[in-house]
């Protein structure tokens, strides 16, 4: 009887916390830690679950590695595409890409452990777990690259700016920002003016000629 009544609350527990909460636990630690040092064994006893209890929502460290990356860039996807879609018809291109930019500097500091576990740590896992995240990834630099493709069209930015290149240029020095920002001696608005200044209007003085 006291088995079963353990049986019973193992499963209670496994089913309150759930696979979003697995997945909740998993990219905090993986945040904080690091790939290499957090285990299956340390997100079950994080989560408060047997070890045994992940396998009922995910195969493998990999499989919840997969789709914690695939939420961290589905987060700040999301938060650029909205940022950008809810502006008024007629928005110049410099409030455009303003409003781009903190949207993922907001996404990426702000609003989850994913966004931060998925820039920490993708340098660091397997080959075959960056392949399975390869589409998430290439849809969010697709829609980068839509906009400032469409904004050059539109003749805002220079014709010989090569978009690709900008692009990964734009969004490393973003997510770099992981490495160094302290909320606590600025704000992640007044950080995303800055990014957007120095993008825009460069950094040296115009001489007069």
């Amino acid at each position: 009887m006291a088995d079963d009544t353990a049986g019973k609350v193992s499963e209670a527990r496994r089913n309150a916390v759930g696979r979003d909460g697995v997945l909740n636990v998993a990219a905090r630690l993986f945040r904080e830690q690091g790939y290499g040092s957090v285990s299956l064994r340390k997100i079950a006893e994080t989560a408060g679950i047997k070890a045994g209890s992940i396998y009922y929502h995910f195969g493998s460290k990999d499989e919840i590695v997969a789709a914690v990356l695939d939420a961290g860039i589905q987060v700040v996807h999301e938060s650029m595409r909205q940022a950008v879609s809810e502006l008024p018809e007629g928005t110049s291109p410099e409030a455009t890409l303003r409003a781009a930019i903190g949207a993922h500097l907001r996404a990426l500091l702000d609003v989850s452990d994913y966004t931060s576990a998925n820039v920490r740590i993708f340098g660091q896992v397997p080959q075959s777990v960056k392949d399975a995240n390869l589409p998430t990834r290439r849809a969010y630099e697709a829609e980068w690259d839509a906009l400032l493709s469409r904004l050059q069209d539109d003749g805002a930015l220079k014709r010989d700016v090569d978009i690709r290149r900008l692009r990964l240029m734009l969004i490393g020095a973003l997510n770099a920002t992981l490495d160094w920002f302290d909320p606590d001696r600025g704000s992640v608005e007044a950080l995303s003016r800055t990014y957007a200044d120095v993008f825009l209007d460069g950094i040296l003085e115009r001489q007069d000629t």
